[in-house]
């Protein structure tokens, strides 16, 4: 006997998680090859319909004011989905909506479970969104009526027979338990979690006034947003975690290009909690300092407003690396460079890898040609180039535009147009303003990561 899956899409009345009322609700029973029969119908939920949910789905006051109420329609509910598993796209959410009118009627709905989303990122993984609409549009799959009920839920069987034809042991109930995220904030539904993509990009918490707090950049935007949410180790942890009403997320593929919009995105919006927490990216730099006996030191301090620095970093940590990496390379003095404190001469001289600046026995001119090349080494040899690396799917490729060494912008295009001939990458790029955070990130990036390709123009 074949399994029964109940394809179910709810729309509400957009309260918070634990006050939901459904405005409309459509069913879908599959009997795992086809569909076999439907219902849907808009329900009369008693309280207001805000402007923004009516904006969303097109369900007004005036539509459901003769429509049935929730319990004069539960048992067919009951009836229409007995014995079958409740399938739905992000199941939590609507599933625990569901089971919530119930138990106002004082019964007790159970059905197992699956969610779509979750068998999506199985079946079809590295997706840069799951979010119905987006992974419908990867998958060709027409949707007639999107935000309603019974567009969505038709759009999502659609999905589910997708997703038994990539299953070739076909699909149970069994074979993919929800994960159970604990985080506590009610404002947050498992649903807005689980259309979180596991990829490179931008991610926004707002507040309940609509007003964006917060804005980061990850590589796993799903992983980074959880992290925050069950982050308790800090109270401005705590009391940013709590403030979050709605989180939102721009997927990039590159790592380069989310590190610039999140610059861009910081400056411009000026989130409370990145200004509150001073948020910079680079804030450590190696200076030039010259004393009287005529050595070139370099040194490694943080980052003062107004002060250009020769290479800028993110940690300290990470400006001692590049400091012992010079040393090694260039054959520097860790006296020099800041990395041996104690009097006479240093390790490095010990095993031939200095010369003596540290202890007079090399001359200073003859040290800072070694200085010099250091710092020129150092520097990107940038003038108008463009950077190719990940797009946000495999069809494309990122492009972020450089000319005569200052940042253009950034964009996309599809991989059979990378080339700049007739100046086809221009076309692509979306224009932001230069300004000395995004030329360290550049640099930065370039000098630590590897991107797929550089091309001259």
């Amino acid at each position: 006997m074949n399994i029964l899956y109940a394809i179910v899409d709810i729309e509400t009345n957009g309260g918070n998680f634990s006050n939901s009322k459904i405005t409309e609700i459509a069913i879908f029973l599959h009997d795992g090859e086809k569909v076999i029969d439907s219902y849907c119908t808009l329900i009369n939920c008693e309280t207001p319909i805000p402007p923004f949910i009516t904006r969303l789905t097109g369900i007004d006051e005036s539509m459901i004011e003769d429509a049935p109420k929730f319990y004069e329609v539960a048992k067919e509910i009951v009836k229409f989905t007995e014995g079958a598993v409740f399938v739905a796209h992000s199941v939590n959410f609507d599933y625990n909506i569901v089971r919530s009118e119930f138990k106002n009627l004082g019964f007790d709905y159970k059905r197992e479970t699956l969610c779509t989303v979750k068998l999506s990122r199985k079946l079809i993984p590295l997706q840069p969104s799951y979010k119905l609409g987006e992974l419908c549009n990867t998958m060709n799959i027409q949707i007639e009526g999107r935000h309603r009920a019974g567009g969505d839920a038709e759009a999502t069987a659609k999905l589910f027979d997708i997703l038994l034809s990539l299953d070739a042991k076909h699909i149970t109930f069994g074979s993919l338990k929800n994960d159970k995220l604990n985080f506590s904030n009610p404002n947050i539904s498992s649903k807005t979690i689980e259309i979180l993509p596991e990829g490179v990009g931008v991610y926004y918490f707002y507040n309940a006034k609509k007003e964006v707090i917060y804005i980061g950049k990850s590589k796993n935007i799903r992983k980074r947003v959880i992290s925050h949410l069950q982050n308790t180790k800090t109270n401005k942890a705590l009391v940013m975690k709590n403030d979050i009403a709605d989180i939102d997320f721009v997927v990039t593929g590159s790592e380069l290009i989310a590190l610039l919009k999140e610059s861009e995105e910081i400056k411009t919006l000026r989130p409370f909690y990145n200004t509150a927490q001073k948020r910079t990216y680079l804030q450590y730099g190696i200076f030039t300092d010259q004393l009287i006996d005529g050595y070139i030191r370099l040194v490694l301090n943080k980052i003062k407003p107004g002060a250009s620095p020769l290479i800028a970093f993110t940690t300290r940590k990470e400006g001692v690396a590049y400091l012992y990496y010079l040393n090694e390379q260039h054959k520097l003095c860790l006296t020099m460079t800041g990395l041996n404190t104690s009097k006479g001469a240093c390790f490095h001289y010990k095993i031939k890898l200095c010369n003596g600046a540290c202890n007079g026995t090399e001359l200073a001119n003859e040290y800072n040609k070694r200085v010099y090349d250091a710092i020129d080494n150092s520097k990107l040899k940038m003038k108008s180039i463009f950077i190719i690396d990940k797009g946000r799917n495999l069809k494309e490729k990122s492009v972020v535009q450089l000319k005569n060494g200052k940042y253009v912008g950034f964009g996309y295009t599809a991989i059979k147009k990378i080339s700049n001939t007739n100046g086809q990458l221009s076309k692509c790029i979306d224009l932001y303003q230069h300004n000395r955070d995004v030329h360290y990130i550049i640099n930065n990036f370039l000098r630590n990561n590897k991107v797929e390709q550089t091309i001259e123009y």
